[in-house]
């Protein structure tokens, strides 16, 4: 491409050196006192200086088991200072980390190492039985499998080591490479759901990572002294990404460590460490409220809470601006695209409801929904009328790869012109304010997580006293939607206990994925060709709620 002037030493130091590593050792030189990572549960921190050692000791050991350029390094990590250490330090070495959902069943977990085929699993030590189950039933196996934040003192699985020992006597030098880093190197690898027991996996490439912490730094803004808590999973997009370890590190401010949430430890915390930003989903919110008016503490360090997951409701927006901070800021977008409209504080509560506008470099439409099933263009929009419901899709050049690792199908499917089409409806004004409706699909969200029906099916289908089910929700106050599962039996003895003892034991369930209802039913609502009306239970299921019908195991 021709250019009006010498573009050369532009392209070759931007696409070489605009990098989120460069920016994390900047403040490694500037900020080297100022605290990164600050760990309550074990009265630990490091500051800057100390988090590029601690990075530096795990990229030297990587490299000297044979670790190298592209190569994964999977860690199923609660948030734990070992999350922060395999954030970083594998990019030293140009690894790419794919931070896995260490909830996942055993069975799961498997199915994700065959597919990626990590070099070497580093998990947190509450999870040491599932991955100790998941090693001896995958088939790729890992060089190594490390555990690590051991606070519980669980006894390691046999063949495993610690990450004390693995880093051990490991040297604390930059280690040397023989490669030039891009920006449009994979760094970061994060899962999402599928329709099957197998997550969707989204590459992240460097200057996604630069220009999400941009977008944060932008949006709150984030700077250099502010403290943040986390109160959901970092291995989430919003988590890691959304006043997580990408934009408080790239910024040079300090992250508080989670693993996981408590309402009035969030409190304490916030006082004693002057917290600034707060990131949660609205159920982490609502028991935060709960927690502040029973016991009031001094939270005046606030400047905002961010949340992300579900839109806010008017009435719960108010109640959170008057008992926590009246700035609460709500987010929409993918882990394929970060957020991409979001509400502010001037929005709120008039805009509770809604999803907001765009953010500033995203744009956000809502397109018809063509009969066939097929895909509207991007510029086929439906009426701002706040009525025609239509495909919310998003364009977001700066935060997305517009791929999934190893799955051209739902890439095609998902992926179109530039454009993510998201599967959810929804309405707009004549402000391109939008209103998120339903799903043109049937996912269900629990408490931020996307379940997909037929997964819970196929697991529950295992039982070999049921002949058929199907699966949906039904409303939570906590959690948003909980599961829901009505059982054709095909042995009359089948009992809702039963079922739930097997979900329970299911190695292809995770926790969050187990059903909280059961029905035991002669028939489930079918079209003419056999196919499951997930629609039309979901109408049913709130109604059989309410009447009983629906037993809460």
């Amino acid at each position: 491409m021709a250019t009006t002037y010498d573009d050369s030493m532009f392209r070759d130091t931007f696409e070489h050196e605009y990098t989120w590593l460069n920016g994390f050792m900047r403040n490694v030189r500037r900020f080297s006192k100022r605290p990164a990572i600050i760990d309550p549960d074990t009265d630990r921190s490091w500051n800057y200086k100390q988090l590029n050692i601690e990075a530096n000791r795990l990229a030297n050991a990587l490299k000297k088991l044979g670790i190298k350029k592209d190569d994964v390094v999977m860690g199923a990590l609660r948030n734990s200072p070992e999350f922060a250490f395999m954030y970083t330090g594998p990019r030293k070495i140009g690894a790419i980390f794919l931070a896995a959902n260490f909830n996942l069943a055993s069975g799961e977990m498997a199915l994700l190492i065959n597919h990626n085929k990590p070099k070497v699993v580093v998990y947190s030590a509450n999870v040491a039985k599932m991955m100790e189950e998941a090693a001896a039933i995958c088939l790729w196996k890992p060089s190594l499998f490390i555990m690590a934040d051991n606070i519980e003192g669980v006894d390691l699985p046999k063949g495993h080591i610690l990450y004390e020992d693995f880093v051990e006597n490991s040297s604390v030098d930059e280690p040397k490479i023989d490669f030039r880093p891009h920006i449009y190197d994979e760094v970061l690898r994060l899962c999402t759901s599928g329709t099957t027991s197998l997550p969707k996996f989204v590459p992240v490439n460097d200057i996604n990572e630069v220009l999400s912490a941009h977008d944060v730094i932008m949006h709150y803004p984030m700077n250099p002294h502010d403290v943040t808590l986390n109160m959901t999973p970092w291995f989430h997009r919003g988590g890691c990404h959304s006043g997580g370890v990408c934009p408080v590190l790239y910024a040079g401010a300090a992250a508080v460590i989670m693993r996981s949430f408590r309402p009035q430890t969030s409190l304490d915390w916030c006082s004693k460490y002057k917290i600034t930003f707060m990131m949660g989903a609205p159920a982490n919110l609502e028991m935060l409220t709960r927690a502040q008016e029973k016991s009031p503490r001094d939270i005046s360090s606030l400047r905002g809470i961010v949340t992300m997951g579900a839109p806010l409701s008017r009435t719960d927006c108010i109640r959170f601006r008057t008992v926590l901070t009246e700035n609460i800021f709500n987010g929409y977008g993918t882990t394929e695209t970060f957020w991409n409209s979001f509400l502010r504080p001037y929005n709120l509560p008039d805009g509770a409801g809604s999803v907001g506008g765009s953010c500033t470099d995203d744009e956000v439409r809502v397109v018809r929904l063509p009969a066939d099933g097929s895909k509207a263009e991007p510029d086929d929009l439906v009426p701002t009328d706040s009525e025609t419901e239509g495909e919310i899709i998003i364009h977001s050049p700066a935060k997305s790869t517009y791929s999934y690792y190893r799955n051209d199908e739902m890439t095609k499917e998902k992926f179109y012109k530039g454009w993510m089409y998201t599967g959810d409806t929804g309405i707009w004004n004549e402000d391109w304010v939008v209103t998120v409706k339903g799903r043109k699909d049937d996912m269900i969200v629990v408490s931020g997580e996307n379940i997909y029906p037929a997964q819970i099916e196929e697991a529950i289908m295992e039982n070999e006293k049921v002949k058929d089910c199907i699966v949906t929700s039904v409303p939570d106050k906590v959690r948003g939607q909980s599961v829901c599962a009505y059982v054709i039996a095909d042995d009359p003895s089948l009992t809702v206990k039963e079922l739930n003892e097997f979900c329970a034991e299911s190695k292809m369930l995770s926790k969050y994925k187990r059903p909280r209802y059961f029905a035991i039913v002669e028939k489930i609502p079918l079209t003419a060709t056999g196919k499951k009306q997930h629609s039309k239970i979901k109408a049913q299921a709130k109604k059989d709620l309410e009447d009983g019908i629906l037993v809460r195991v």
